[in-house]
């Protein structure tokens, strides 16, 4: 009886200091922060970390890349950069589906919810990532999974500065070898992973 009091006590204790900090959105694990972007892949980006980003982490994008084929994409920062701002001709590909609504709980997210295929099909994986299944006659920019799938057609000349290789190009294909290790990640879940595996870890030790 005294260790069932004693086991409650100690989850009405770490109950009470998850409350605040769920309300508030303080972190108590800097260094989960800190690492953030060791986990993250931003395609042509590079991520930065901050808590005050959604998701706490936001991918810059390089020159000649971004994120969505939006022209504002100011809510969309954490999203990889895999378009490329060159000329593409859609008219030559079937037409894309409609871009979906920015959600209303900002917590909700799928990558395939958000990314941009082209001519394939997005699977998510288990690491948080995606990659892009390209239907037959398109492939993957830059040979990268992760990005979108086009046909030839669709791409046009000025692409190349962007490293962007077609059949019609004489330079040589890139390499298929970094596939696995550049697939783009779009979310890492951040505190609220954290506050769920304490409380579970509350509940198993009041029921022990």
């Amino acid at each position: 009886m005294a260790a069932t009091a004693a086991n409650f006590h100690t989850f009405l204790a770490i109950l009470l200091l998850l409350i605040p900090i769920a309300a508030k959105g303080n972190s108590i694990f800097p260094p989960f922060i800190d690492n953030i972007c060791e986990e993250v892949q931003c395609g042509k980006g590079t991520c930065e970390a901050n808590q005050s980003y959604p998701f706490s982490f936001r991918c810059n994008c390089e020159n000649g890349w971004k994120r969505t084929r939006l022209e504002s994409e100011q809510d969309l920062e954490y999203l990889p950069c895999i378009i490329p701002d060159c000329s593409l001709d859609y008219s030559c590909m079937p037409a894309a589906s409609p871009l979906p609504p920015v959600p209303y709980n900002i917590s909700f997210f799928d990558p395939c919810y958000w990314i941009y295929c082209g001519e394939g099909t997005c699977t998510k994986n288990k690491t948080y990532t995606h990659t892009c299944q390209c239907n037959s006659g398109s492939s993957n920019l830059l040979n990268i999974s992760a990005f979108p799938c086009y046909n030839d057609c669709a791409i046009g000349s000025d692409c190349q500065r962007l490293g962007i290789q077609t059949s019609r190009s004489t330079s040589s294909p890139s390499s298929n070898n970094n596939n696995d290790n550049n697939q783009a990640t779009s979310f890492l879940p951040g505190e609220f992973t954290w506050i769920t595996i304490l409380l579970i870890s509350a509940i198993m030790a009041f029921y022990k």
